[in-house]
């Protein structure tokens, strides 16, 4: 994988990026991950401020190879996360759920290379446009905040690879070295992995969490929410509440009463399985078992080797 645009623009050994996830994706899982040869980003979407620097100093101190913190747009403290990267001298930045011209510009005048999450073709010209160094085209099979378009890994990445000059990153779905093989068929140059990532020890989520996705079967998650921001979710109780609510046509309004705030956090940091919102993709149907990063990442690049082959 010498000649990968993706492990050439982060000077890595596999072009394997582990998606920076919301509640999951500490300093622990992104240093296993960039330790193991891929590229270990820490979700910088459920941490104050003070909690990201804390993070990137230790990940600093647990590998002395390249990585990267993933900023959702939405943030509300972006200003300080952001000039937090630079001061700590973070290097890569994916930056999603938002408008790649507002700091496009600012990071790249700092030395940092950016990627930009889309999940369509308009999007991903956008972010050609603004000037980042490559995109993550995620399909709809991801977990967590997901396009409205519902367009699928697979039928996205040859449409933005058409489009786009920038290397691809394709992301939803893909959690196998079979399906990091078909990705990069299909056009992708690398690939991003979030639920398989938080399914190992070194992932933050909740112990009750984590074996909720090792149970979940294909159809056990379904996207909803739309009129907030889409985001796919186990089928539990709180699930089942949101389906209910629908049926009386409800307001957004409603929809935001019922949420309530750190959903997310109750589901997926603190193991509340009724009422917490748990966030996971389509890909959870092959996930039958809690292991090391390290291992996850081998496993995947072996049987990619082990099928290319074999074709």
């Amino acid at each position: 994988m010498k000649n990968n645009k993706i492990t050439q623009l982060f000077n890595i050994k596999y072009p394997i990026i582990q998606g920076g996830m919301i509640w999951v994706s500490g300093y622990k899982l992104a240093s296993a991950v960039s330790n193991a040869g891929g590229l270990g980003l820490i979700g910088a979407g459920s941490m104050y401020p003070d909690v990201l620097r804390e993070h990137i100093q230790k990940c600093k101190k647990a590998t002395d190879k390249p990585f990267g913190v993933n900023v959702p747009m939405l943030y509300p403290q972006i200003d300080k996360i952001m000039n937090i990267i630079v001061e700590e001298g973070v290097k890569i930045v994916f930056t999603s759920a938002g408008n790649p011209k507002t700091w496009t510009a600012f990071l790249k005048e700092k030395g940092i290379t950016v990627v930009h999450v889309v999940s369509s073709v308009k999007f991903a010209l956008k972010a050609e446009a603004a000037g980042v160094d490559a995109v993550v085209c995620e399909g709809f099979e991801a977990g967590g905040h997901n396009g409205r378009e519902e367009t699928t890994t697979f039928t996205l990445i040859p449409m933005v690879k058409e489009q786009v000059k920038i290397p691809v990153i394709s992301a939803g779905g893909i959690g196998t070295g079979r399906g990091m093989l078909a990705a990069m068929v299909l056009g992708a140059d690398g690939v991003q992995i979030g639920s398989r990532f938080a399914a190992t020890l070194e992932s933050s989520a909740h112990d009750n969490f984590k074996q909720t996705i090792v149970n979940v079967k294909d159809g056990g998650t379904q996207l909803t929410l739309k009129e907030l921001a889409p985001v796919r979710l186990v089928k539990n109780k709180f699930f089942q509440e949101v389906q209910e609510l629908y049926k009386q046509n409800p307001t957004v309004g409603q929809i935001k009463e019922l949420l309530g705030r750190a959903r997310a956090k109750r589901g997926m940091f603190e193991g509340d399985l009724e009422d917490g919102e748990l966030e996971i993709g389509q890909i959870a149907g092959l996930i039958h078992e809690i292991k090391p990063a390290k291992d996850v990442l081998e496993e995947i690049i072996a049987e990619y080797n082990l099928v290319k082959e074999n074709l």
